[in-house]
């Protein structure tokens, strides 16, 4: 057996600071806030539902994963956040129209009392959205250093031992890696000069690598995927984790193109349409914002079916997304997609799939695993990128020179894999020739 790494103690207060109170963020918030009061039950959450093996399958050793490491308690968690719009969170929980009256009321007091900070925001990066909550700078430096005011004067108000930071906010438009996020004064320099390669999102991650905060990026936006920051997370030791929340249609491709490709079925193509009708979709109606949720839709297949590797089954397949603003559908996604497969011989199949499913829903236990999780990356010292978690996001951040691995299937056991490496518990491969003795000697 492995030697357990060293892991600093769980106890104390952590601050979960959401960019962003619309849906996600406030689901998030209330549902956990459900949870602790034991209203609701955390169904979708790994670290609060989900178990691990441990040794043989005829050990029997499966615990929970909550009781295997020393995760956080949910009653740990003090929740605070930006946003551009006025609104506590009783008031945008109510506008986003996410939870039930019943359930939104049950923990009314919990939510009228987060009040929203100021936001950093600029419209040219989220054009179909504006608020009065905003922040007034002289340039992007001034605006990051009125957000690393915030984070160190909600960790003392609320006595906080740490702080994460994750973004639930909308998406960005579409920006490639500049000049200006090479290294750390070069992109301070472009801060003060308000350089246009500098999104709000990157002033967030800036102010959360000033004051040693991990960041979790929940969209498709470039935000800490740039070199300074991976550099300064990795030498600082401050866990970074994205990008863009794992959920509705993307999850049902991780789920079924591993299969395909596990069974040598042939792709034709894939066509992929999304009707959507929260502010999710307001703002992926406009196209710089849709061109950054594309190309993280996008690199999903090419990664899991390999078209290099396989040509005759993946190598000219036809793959579509669209998203559609429908503002009847509220936060209530259709994801439909149209699958046209081939087997032996080459003949044609189709498959279809109507999936009816809430966005917010889906991606709530995702963030709450994703914060659990990063504290306990934290405190086991492993700062910089966390690909241990590509299973929540779409479009995994990865070291220099690898591929992110979309498998939902590897991903998790590589999550898993990662808590048995921490605990000095035996990897578990599923090999499984040790049942069967066919080398045995003798």
């Amino acid at each position: 057996m492995a030697q357990k790494k060293e892991i600093a103690d769980v106890n104390g207060r952590i601050g979960v600071l959401t960019v962003g109170l619309g849906a996600v963020g406030t689901t998030l918030i209330a549902g956990t806030h459900l949870v602790r009061k034991g209203v609701a039950k955390p169904i979708g959450s790994l670290t609060q539902m989900g178990t691990i093996r441990l040794g043989k399958r005829t050990d029997d050793r499966v615990p929970r994963i909550s009781d295997f490491v020393s995760l956080a308690k949910l009653e740990q968690l003090v929740f605070g956040g930006w946003d551009i719009f006025n609104d506590n969170g009783y008031e945008a929980a109510k506008n986003a129209a996410v939870l039930s009256n019943e359930h939104i009321e049950a923990v009314r007091e919990d939510l009228e009392s987060l009040k929203p900070m100021a936001a950093v925001f600029d419209r040219e990066y989220v054009k179909k959205l504006d608020g009065p909550n905003v922040k007034k700078g002289a340039n992007r430096m001034e605006l990051g250093l009125q957000l690393v005011d915030d984070i160190e004067r909600f960790k003392v108000e609320n006595d906080c031992n740490r702080i994460i930071i994750i973004w639930c906010a909308s998406t960005e438009v579409y920006i490639k890696e500049a000049p200006v996020h090479a290294d750390v004064a070069t992109f301070e320099q472009g801060m003060r000069d308000n350089d246009p390669s500098i999104p709000p999102s990157m002033v967030y991650a800036w102010a959360a690598m000033k004051t040693g905060t991990p960041f979790i990026n929940g969209a498709p936006n470039l935000t800490v995927d740039v070199p300074w920051i991976v550099d300064w997370a990795g030498e600082k030791k401050i866990p970074i984790s994205g990008k863009d929340f794992k959920t509705g249609q993307t999850l049902m491709k991780t789920i079924l193109a591993p299969g395909f490709k596990a069974r040598l079925i042939g792709l034709n193509g894939w066509f992929s349409t999304n009707i959507l009708g929260n502010r999710d979709g307001e703002v992926l109606d406009d196209p710089g914002s849709f061109k950054t949720k594309e190309e993280s839709k996008l690199s999903v297949l090419d990664s899991i079916l390999q078209p290099d590797k396989y040509p005759d089954l993946y190598g000219d397949y036809c793959h579509k997304v669209r998203i559609n603003y429908y503002p009847p559908r509220g936060d209530n996604k259709e994801g439909w997609d149209n699958i046209d497969i081939f087997g032996w011989l080459g003949y044609p199949m189709q498959i279809k799939v109507d999936f009816l499913c809430r966005d917010s829903i889906l991606a709530a236990p995702v963030a709450l695993d994703l914060v659990l999780f990063t504290d306990l990356a934290q405190r086991a010292g492993m700062g910089g990128i966390q690909e241990w978690l590509s299973f929540y996001f779409k479009s995994p951040i990865v070291a220099e020179g690898l591929y992110p691995e979309h498998d939902l299937f590897i991903q998790l056991t590589k999550l898993k894999n990662t808590l048995r490496y921490l605990m000095g518990e035996e990897l578990i491969t599923h090999l499984g020739m040790e049942y069967y003795g066919y080398f045995d000697e003798g």
